[in-house]
């Protein structure tokens, strides 16, 4: 027989009678960090996916990149999963135009919003006229060219393999990278 909710909540009362509530610990909440305004040398999203070429890319796509003046740890910490991913873009079915665009507004949305770790599924390509994964290597080329990737990785086998990257943003407002591991 199932308790009626009139009942669940004078058992509830009755459970806390011998409940003393803890005195205040005197802890103090910070208050919230103030956000910095958006660098004025920074190109809008739009600007940095018109910049962004195909020239250059390759036949083979690059399986790690690392910002110049990071330390190689910052890669194998990026490849152990050191930072969480926060979210996660597939470009799965897009056409070259379509999945720049749509992988600058996203990376852009990500750093505004403090994320630092996403994924980014490409696909591995062998559903492709050729076979040789177009996209996978036109992302992976964008990627070295935008401003605000730090380093990138192939994806763990669950969230991809080699049809997606493990990418590492820049903290909102860092313009270089020029410490051996980013700030957390």
């Amino acid at each position: 027989m199932k308790d009626t909710p009139e009942q669940d909540e004078n058992l509830f009362r009755q459970l806390l009678d011998d409940v003393t509530p803890l005195k205040p610990s005197g802890r103090r909440i910070p208050s919230p960090v103030p956000r910095k305004s958006r660098p004025q040398n920074r190109l809008p999203e739009t600007e940095v996916a018109d910049t962004l070429s195909d020239h250059g890319a390759g036949d083979v796509a690059p399986t790690e990149y690392l910002s110049n003046g990071l330390n190689r740890m910052t890669l194998r910490k990026l490849r152990r999963g050191e930072w969480p991913v926060q979210d996660e873009l597939d470009l799965h079915g897009l056409n070259s135009d379509e999945a720049r665009r749509l992988l600058t507004s996203f990376l852009h949305q990500a750093t505004q919003h403090g994320l630092r770790c996403v994924n980014v599924i490409h696909g591995k390509g062998w559903h492709s006229e050729q076979g040789e994964g177009l996209l996978k290597r036109l992302a992976r080329h964008w990627l070295i060219q935008h401003p605000l990737v730090l380093a990138f990785c192939d994806a763990p086998m669950n969230a991809g393999g080699s049809g997606a990257v493990r990418v590492l943003l820049k903290s909102a407002g860092r313009e270089s990278g020029n410490g051996s591991s980013p700030p957390a």
